[in-house]
C-alpha cells in the first residue's frame, strides 16, 4: 500500500496544473504560490483571487507576517525577541503578538496540568547535547533539567515578560507556527482573499483550492486512501515523531512530557482540527501525552477533533473529523 508523505500531499492539494475555479462573479480565479523556509522548516504558500494584483500582495502580505512572528518567536533567530528573553531573562515591552501567543500557551498549560509547557527548552536542551555526543542523556541530566521547567515561574505582564528562575528557557516551537497561519488567515481575509492554503508547518485552509473542490490532505503512517482530510473551514496541525528523533527507533523524539522529560510512547502522529490553528497546535502535545480514552475527552472538553495514530500504523478517530473516508468514531 503506498503512503502519501503530508509535505507531497499538500503539492497534491494545491491542484497544481488543474482547472481554474469560476467564482460567482462569473470572473476566473488566479493563484499564487510560494515557498519559503521559516522556522527551521519549509512552508508553502497558495492564494486564490480573481484580480492577479490581490493575489501578489496576498502573498507578499503572507510572507511578511510569516517573517514578523520569527522575529518575535523563533529560537533559530538568535536576534528574536524570545531568544532575547531567554538570554537576559527578561524582556520590556514585548510585542502584543508574542503577549498573546505566551498567555494562549499559559492557558493550555493551567488546563493540561503541564502536559504543554513552554519553559521545556531546557529538557531539549539536554537531549539534543547528548544526541550531538551520539547517546542519550542520563537519568541525572534529565532531572536537572526538569527542574528548569515550570511554566507558573514566568511572568506576562501587561506588556513586560520575566522568566523568574536562572536557567529556565521557553519554547514556543510547539504553537508559534500555529499562530504564524492564523494571523496569516485574518490578514489575507482582510484584504478580501478568501480562497487559500497556508502551510506554516500547519495546516490552514480558506475557502476551496483551484478545482473548485475543498482542500484535501493526506498524512503518512497508514494507508493514505484512509486518511484524507478534506477541509471544513477549521485549520489542522500535527506532531509526529517521523522527523526528529533522538533514537532510532523513535521511542526518544523532539516531543517530551514536560513532567517526566521523556517522549510519550502510545502514539506516533497526532492531528487535532480547532477553529484556531494556534489552539490545535498545541493542543497535538497535550493529546499527544494522553491514552486513547483520554484523548477522545480531552479533544471533545476544548471542543476539537482529534485523529490518532499508534506506533503499529492503527488508527482512530473522533466523529467529527473530517476524513473522506467515514472511520469508526473513536
Amino acid at each position: 500500500m503506498s503512503v502519501i508523505n503530508r509535505r507531497d500531499c499538500l503539492r497534491m492539494a494545491l491542484g497544481l496544473g488543474g482547472a481554474l475555479a469560476m467564482p460567482a462573479s462569473g470572473q476566473t480565479v488566479q493563484w499564487g504560490e510560494r515557498a519559503l523556509n521559516g522556522f527551521g522548516t519549509s512552508l508553502w504558500l497558495r492564494v486564490g483571487h480573481e484580480d492577479e494584483r490581490r493575489v501578489e500582495l496576498g502573498l507578499d502580505t503572507a510572507v511578511q507576517t510569516i517573517r514578523h512572528v520569527e522575529r518575535q518567536m523563533s529560537l533559530f533567530d538568535v536576534r528574536s525577541a524570545l531568544c532575547q528573553l531567554n538570554r537576559e531573562g527578561v524582556l520590556r515591552h514585548a510585542d502584543r503578538d508574542l503577549l498573546f501567543v505566551l498567555r494562549l500557551s499559559r492557558r493550555i498549560a493551567a488546563h493540561s496540568a503541564g502536559a504543554f509547557d513552554f519553559t521545556i527548552q531546557p529538557l531539549w536542551n539536554v537531549w539534543a547535547a547528548a544526541q550531538r555526543e551520539g547517546r542519550l542523556p542520563d537519568a541525572t541530566e534529565v532531572r536537572d533539567a526538569r527542574s528548569l521547567v515550570g511554566w507558573q515561574r514566568v511572568a506576562i505582564g501587561e506588556k513586560d515578560i520575566a522568566l523568574n528562575h536562572p536557567g529556565m528557557a521557553i519554547s514556543l516551537n510547539g504553537i508559534a507556527q500555529g499562530y504564524a497561519a492564523d494571523l496569516v488567515r485574518a490578514r489575507l481575509q482582510a484584504q478580501g482573499i478568501e480562497h487559500a492554503l497556508l502551510d506554516t508547518g500547519e495546516w490552514a485552509p480558506m475557502g476551496h483550492g483551484p478545482q473548485g473542490a475543498p482542500w484535501a490532505l493526506a498524512l503518512e503512517g497508514v494507508p493514505s486512501q484512509l486518511l484524507t482530510l478534506v477541509s471544513d473551514g477549521r485549520a489542522m496541525a500535527t506532531s509526529s515523531d517521523a522527523h526528529s528523533a533522538f533514537s532510532a527507533d523513535r521511542r526518544h523524539h523532539h516531543i517530551l512530557d514536560p513532567r517526566t522529560g521523556y517522549s510519550p510512547t502510545s502514539w506516533a502522529s497526532v492531528t487535532v482540527a480547532a477553529p484556531s490553528c494556534a489552539l490545535a497546535d498545541g493542543l497535538t502535545k497535550v493529546i499527544f501525552m494522553q491514552s486513547a480514552s483520554s484523548a477522545v475527552v480531552i479533544a471533545r472538553q476544548w471542543g476539537v477533533d482529534v485523529l490518532l495514530i499508534d506506533k503499529a500504523g492503527r488508527w482512530q478517530a473522533s466523529s467529527g473529523m473530517p476524513l473522506r473516508s467515514a472511520p469508526t468514531a473513536a
